[in-house]
Protein backbone atom coordinates (compact mmCIF):
# COMPACT_ATOMS: atom_id res chain seq x y z
CA UNK A 1 0.00 0.00 0.00
CA UNK A 2 1.44 3.35 -0.93
CA UNK A 3 0.55 6.88 -0.10
CA UNK A 4 1.71 10.29 -1.25
CA UNK A 5 4.97 10.14 0.70
CA UNK A 6 6.43 7.33 -1.43
CA UNK A 7 9.54 8.52 -3.27
CA UNK A 8 11.54 6.61 -5.89
CA UNK A 9 15.05 7.13 -7.25
CA UNK A 10 16.08 6.86 -10.90
CA UNK A 11 17.83 3.66 -9.77
CA UNK A 12 14.40 2.13 -9.04
CA UNK A 13 14.82 2.11 -5.26
CA UNK A 14 11.92 3.47 -3.22
CA UNK A 15 11.73 5.26 0.10
CA UNK A 16 8.57 5.20 2.20
CA UNK A 17 8.97 7.51 5.20
CA UNK A 18 7.06 6.40 8.30
CA UNK A 19 7.15 6.89 12.06
CA UNK A 20 10.15 4.55 12.40
CA UNK A 21 12.30 6.15 9.69
CA UNK A 22 12.11 5.22 6.03
CA UNK A 23 11.46 1.81 4.53
CA UNK A 24 13.45 1.16 1.39
CA UNK A 25 13.11 -1.48 -1.30
CA UNK A 26 12.97 -1.86 -5.07
CA UNK A 27 10.15 -0.46 -7.17
CA UNK A 28 7.41 -2.57 -8.73
CA UNK A 29 8.91 -1.77 -12.15
CA UNK A 30 12.32 -3.11 -11.10
CA UNK A 31 10.81 -6.21 -9.48
CA UNK A 32 8.87 -6.95 -12.66
CA UNK A 33 11.91 -6.34 -14.88
CA UNK A 34 14.08 -8.65 -12.78
CA UNK A 35 11.55 -11.45 -12.57
CA UNK A 36 11.36 -13.73 -9.55
CA UNK A 37 13.81 -12.63 -6.87
CA UNK A 38 15.75 -15.65 -5.60
CA UNK A 39 18.18 -13.99 -3.17
CA UNK A 40 18.46 -10.73 -1.26
CA UNK A 41 21.68 -9.51 0.31
CA UNK A 42 20.56 -7.42 3.25
CA UNK A 43 22.59 -4.66 4.85
CA UNK A 44 23.58 -5.03 8.52
CA UNK A 45 21.66 -3.23 11.24
CA UNK A 46 23.78 -0.31 12.34
CA UNK A 47 25.41 0.18 8.93
CA UNK A 48 25.70 3.78 7.77
CA UNK A 49 24.59 4.02 4.16
CA UNK A 50 25.45 6.88 1.83
CA UNK A 51 23.11 8.05 -0.90
CA UNK A 52 24.19 6.56 -4.21
CA UNK A 53 26.41 3.88 -2.61
CA UNK A 54 25.34 0.20 -2.74
CA UNK A 55 23.52 -0.83 0.44
CA UNK A 56 21.95 -4.16 -0.58
CA UNK A 57 21.67 -6.48 -3.57
CA UNK A 58 18.98 -8.61 -5.17
CA UNK A 59 19.39 -11.57 -7.43
CA UNK A 60 16.93 -13.12 -9.85
CA UNK A 61 17.24 -15.73 -12.54
CA UNK A 62 18.03 -12.86 -14.93
CA UNK A 63 20.48 -10.69 -13.03
CA UNK A 64 22.23 -9.76 -9.82
CA UNK A 65 21.85 -6.08 -9.01
CA UNK A 66 23.50 -3.91 -6.39
CA UNK A 67 21.06 -1.35 -5.05
CA UNK A 68 22.27 2.21 -4.56
CA UNK A 69 20.87 3.81 -1.41
CA UNK A 70 18.21 6.40 -2.32
CA UNK A 71 19.04 8.40 0.83
CA UNK A 72 21.78 8.49 3.45
CA UNK A 73 21.14 7.13 6.93
CA UNK A 74 21.69 4.39 9.44
CA UNK A 75 20.14 0.94 9.00
CA UNK A 76 17.62 0.51 11.83
CA UNK A 77 15.98 -2.74 10.71
CA UNK A 78 16.24 -5.28 7.94
CA UNK A 79 13.49 -7.49 6.56
CA UNK A 80 14.73 -10.90 7.70
CA UNK A 81 11.69 -12.57 6.10
CA UNK A 82 13.43 -12.02 2.75
CA UNK A 83 16.17 -14.48 3.73
CA UNK A 84 13.66 -17.34 3.50
CA UNK A 85 11.19 -15.76 1.09
CA UNK A 86 12.98 -13.32 -1.25
CA UNK A 87 10.04 -13.44 -3.65
CA UNK A 88 8.01 -11.36 -1.17
CA UNK A 89 9.53 -8.51 -3.18
CA UNK A 90 7.66 -9.75 -6.26
CA UNK A 91 4.44 -10.42 -4.37
CA UNK A 92 4.19 -7.21 -2.33
CA UNK A 93 6.88 -4.75 -3.40
CA UNK A 94 5.75 -1.80 -1.31
CA UNK A 95 4.43 -3.87 1.59
CA UNK A 96 6.07 -7.07 2.80
CA UNK A 97 8.82 -6.74 0.19
CA UNK A 98 10.69 -3.90 1.91
CA UNK A 99 14.43 -4.47 2.34
CA UNK A 100 15.50 -2.20 5.19
CA UNK A 101 14.42 0.70 7.38
CA UNK A 102 16.81 3.65 7.48
CA UNK A 103 17.02 6.57 9.85
CA UNK A 104 16.67 9.62 7.61
CA UNK A 105 19.87 11.62 7.88
CA UNK A 106 19.05 14.46 5.49
CA UNK A 107 15.35 15.07 4.86
CA UNK A 108 16.31 17.25 1.88
CA UNK A 109 17.50 14.11 0.06
CA UNK A 110 13.86 13.00 -0.14
CA UNK A 111 13.10 16.10 -2.19
CA UNK A 112 15.56 14.93 -4.86
CA UNK A 113 13.56 11.74 -5.49
CA UNK A 114 10.51 11.30 -7.72
CA UNK A 115 6.93 10.89 -6.58
CA UNK A 116 5.27 7.63 -7.66
CA UNK A 117 3.32 9.36 -10.50
CA UNK A 118 6.50 11.05 -11.74
CA UNK A 119 8.38 7.77 -11.51
CA UNK A 120 5.66 5.97 -13.47
CA UNK A 121 6.05 8.58 -16.24
CA UNK A 122 9.84 8.21 -16.04
CA UNK A 123 9.74 4.44 -16.60
CA UNK A 124 6.94 4.65 -19.17
CA UNK A 125 8.97 7.09 -21.20
CA UNK A 126 12.14 5.09 -20.67
CA UNK A 127 13.97 8.37 -20.34
CA UNK A 128 17.24 8.56 -18.50
CA UNK A 129 17.49 11.77 -16.52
Amino acid sequence: MTNGTLKISQDHVYVQPNDDGAQVGISDFAAEALGTIIYVELPDVGDEVIKGEPFAAVESGKASVELPAPISGKVLKVNEELEDAPDLINQDTYGKGWIATLAIKEATELDELMSKPDYDLFVAGGEEG
